[in-house]
């Protein structure tokens, strides 16, 4: 006969609460994910050329005093 019941008597298995403490971390950690992509994507980076140029063109600013 098969057996259901794996876990001997006397052993400590984490059970439903282990399960849902591992599940709750786990949706944590996806939404902490999703929010930080979205946070990332509104950064605006010059891109390689804008720095080129940016670096040799003279700054036109003159002050005055």
């Amino acid at each position: 006969m098969i057996a259901f019941d794996t876990v001997p008597k006397g052993d400590v298995s984490p059970g439903l609460l282990g399960f849902l403490v591992v599940a709750a971390m786990g949706l944590a950690l996806f939404l902490l994910v999703k929010s930080m992509r979205k946070q990332i994507s509104k950064i605006d980076l010059p891109s390689e050329t804008d720095r080129e140029d940016a670096d040799t063109k003279p700054d036109g600013a003159v002050r005055a005093e």
